[in-house]
């Protein structure tokens, strides 16, 4: 990028959604993201009182897109749990750039380095997952959310199994653009979806069984988490969010490289039992698990042995 981060944190754009009468005091990189640019910045704010924001930057149309849905995805878990995840402010065009580059602007929270403690962050989570209200009592989301570079299909539907069927054929014809057509893989991911995942999803909705649409982070790894230095509670960030059946949020932990093992997923049970049928909850986390594989495989082309083979 043509522009820097300081240029961007003093972009008349970002200084306009400030508090009035803010003076920038310092502005400092901040963080690692993959898929964007992030900063501290810290403010003084017209009472004297010093307050720090976290800036994200991203750049062209997808830039765009990603920061757009994040910020939708942060407001609607901010609405629903303040305390769980950063406060946005705002989201747009810087004004003064080379190219065409976006930012994100939230409430920076110091975090600690260790791992979540699990009893707190499941109850927190579990208690997102029980709380939250779909807005159409439908599953989807109000506008498109990215998984990392990964547009997601977020039409509402009413249908859970027709939902997710949709969202993982979605990443799967990606993963084949990106790693490359495999025939025996393909025909094996079509029995996939004609036989094994409506057996083990359309049971949610049958019989009279009402299935909740929960308000998901979507993208929900130890990355993406930490406690907050100042209250000592656990909170989220970089979310995808969705509505969705609440036990699809734990399939990104079944994969070995994610550090929210058995302990967390009992933990969440223990505040958010899993749904009826229960027998069959171990078949819809593997089942789930796989949209998450297929985003890894996207993401990271060299690993398409190892994914494919999941």
């Amino acid at each position: 990028m043509a522009t820097s981060m300081t240029d961007i944190q003093l972009d008349g754009a970002v200084i306009a959604e400030l508090p009035e009468g803010s003076t920038v005091l310092q502005v400092s990189n901040h963080g690692i993201s993959t898929w964007t640019r992030t900063a501290r910045m810290s403010v003084r704010l017209i009472d004297g009182t010093i307050k720090s924001f976290f800036l994200k930057c991203a750049s062209e149309d997808n830039g765009r897109a990603m920061l757009l849905g994040e910020f939708h995805s942060m407001s609607q878990i901010h609405s629903v749990m303040p305390s769980f995840a950063s406060k946005p402010y705002a989201c747009g065009k810087l004004r003064n750039c080379s190219q065409d580059t976006y930012f994100l602007l939230l409430d920076f929270i110091s975090l600690g380095d260790d791992l979540v403690d699990p009893t707190a962050f499941c109850a927190r989570l579990a208690e997102l997952h029980l709380t939250s209200q779909s807005p159409t009592w439908m599953f989807g989301f109000s506008i498109t959310t990215y998984h990392g570079p990964n547009e997601q299909n977020v039409e509402w539907h009413s249908d859970w199994c027709f939902y997710f069927t949709g969202l993982l054929k979605q990443f799967f014809d990606r993963e084949v653009v990106s790693s490359g057509s495999w025939p025996a893989y393909e025909q094996l991911f079509e029995q996939l979806i004609l036989h094994a995942v409506p057996q083990i999803l359309e049971p949610l909705q049958f019989a009279g069984r009402r299935l909740k649409p929960s308000l998901m982070h979507g993208d929900l790894w130890e990355g993406n988490t930490g406690t907050n230095l100042v209250s000592g509670e656990p909170v989220v960030f970089d979310a995808a969010a969705m509505y969705a059946h609440n036990e699809f949020e734990l399939g990104m932990w079944r994969r070995d490289i994610v550090r929210f093992g058995r302990t967390y997923i009992e933990q969440y049970f223990g505040n958010y039992p899993p749904s009826e049928p229960v027998e069959q909850w171990d078949d819809r986390n593997r089942l789930y698990s796989v949209k998450f594989n297929l985003a890894h495989g996207i993401a990271l082309p060299e690993t398409k042995e190892e994914v494919r083979e999941l």
